[in-house]
């Protein structure tokens, strides 16, 4: 099963993409599923059908559906989500505020992520295509799982041990509404095997991410921005959509000669700042883009003969080798930039910080029993030497 999942800055196209794929791959023989993970929803909108929390078959081999975070916290967060609201309702808040208040942060993104895998893994489709939110919401929704399940690791048994002693004891002592067993196993239940199911589905080389973006400045550099954060948590891409460039038979008229010359200084950008990631380019339009006729035509137009499911390119992995006494760890960082790196070891931990993000590692036991010897960024990729004794000087 393939999934691909689509964002960009807003704005850009990210939709209408990821619809064109779908409807592509479906006409194709291929049978898909277009989700909108995006809290606007706008995908019923790019495909003229009204959709719901439900998928449904909206086309020979194409089915579409709305992901509603509502809904999906009702399925899989109840318990929890209960003792919340109980607890705002004793301190004298009014119901439809403690309801709003018991949405947990990063809960509407764990839920839809979790729709997100439930859809992929039902079997029903071979092409999984998710409309995500914009960049930054797309990058937090993505890179939650692995940053949730490491705090999580250490929390939960914790405070589930805390909860088996202290909570039969303060019942008797405080009025005000405490967790049984019951809460903390649905959390561990929902927020560890399912989290690292959805880690597993995020790093599969069968997953990957299309990055949509315009031939601007600010786009571009947010697109960037996204792939180096994506390539810290080894979530893969494989191509880049370069939206709305000026067709040919603009140039016949004067006044769009100088646009024409900065899109292709652009399209060279794009090209250069991405490589080795395919671009796949799309004509400014003369309307808007919508209906399955003239979503397929679309489709068509960015993917040629290219089946819209296929693998357009393969990313690097983590990779753990020896370099004579020394180990090294090579994790791809496409675009990073040293000034705003810091790497450090805790414990059998490798971390990674940038400006937005931090990545806790697991080292393999080899390497968590050697100290940090050294770390430098080359050719898009972060090198870090292990060695044993104390660590010396880190490299530039």
């Amino acid at each position: 099963m393939r999934l691909v999942l689509y964002t960009g800055k807003g704005g850009v196209g990210k939709t209408t993409t990821a619809a064109a794929s779908a409807v592509c791959a479906a006409q194709r023989g291929c049978r898909t599923l277009v989700a909108s993970a995006d809290a606007a929803h706008s995908l019923g909108d790019v495909l003229e059908e009204r959709l719901s929390a439900e998928p449904r078959e909206i086309a020979p081999g194409l089915d579409a559906v709305e992901i509603d975070a509502r809904v999906e916290v009702a399925k899989h967060w109840g318990r929890i989500q209960d003792y919340a609201v109980a607890t705002f309702l004793y301190h004298g808040i009014e119901a439809v505020v403690a309801e709003e208040l018991a949405m947990l942060p990063g809960a509407e993104e764990i839920v839809t992520l979790l729709a997100v895998e439930r859809l992929a893994a039902s079997g029903a489709y071979e092409h999984v295509v998710i409309d995500c939110a914009p960049t930054d919401g797309a990058l937090r929704l993505l890179t939650l799982p692995e940053v949730a399940n490491g705090m999580l690791r250490v929390a939960l048994p914790v405070l589930e041990a805390v909860s088996g002693v202290a909570v039969p004891l303060a019942r008797r002592l405080v009025a005000v509404p405490l967790p049984d067993r019951d809460v903390f196993r649905e959390a561990e239940e929902l927020l560890t095997r399912r989290l690292a199911a959805l880690q597993r589905r995020l790093v599969d080389p069968r997953t990957s991410v299309r990055l949509v973006l315009t031939p601007e400045r600010m786009v571009i550099d947010e697109a960037r921005r996204a792939w180096t954060e994506l390539a810290l948590f080894e979530v893969p891409c494989d191509a880049v959509v370069l939206n709305r460039m000026l067709p040919p038979e603009a140039t016949e008229l004067e006044f769009f000669h100088e646009w024409k010359r900065v899109q292709e200084e652009r399209r060279g950008e794009v090209e250069e700042l991405f490589a080795p990631l395919p671009v796949l380019e799309a004509p400014l339009q003369d309307d808007e883009v919508t209906g399955l006729e003239r979503l397929a035509e679309h489709g068509r137009r960015l993917f040629g003969e290219k089946p819209p499911q296929s693998q357009l390119c393969d990313s690097p992995r983590v990779r753990f080798a020896r370099d004579g006494d020394e180990l090294v760890a090579s994790l791809p960082l496409p675009g990073a930039d040293p000034t705003q790196l810091d790497v450090a070891k805790l414990d059998d931990e490798l971390v990674i910080t940038m400006p937005t993000r931090r990545r806790r590692l697991r080292l393999p036991r080899r390497f968590a029993s050697l100290s940090l010897a050294g770390a430098r960024l080359d050719g898009g990729s972060l090198l870090v030497r292990f060695a044993p004794g104390a660590p010396r000087a880190e490299a530039g």
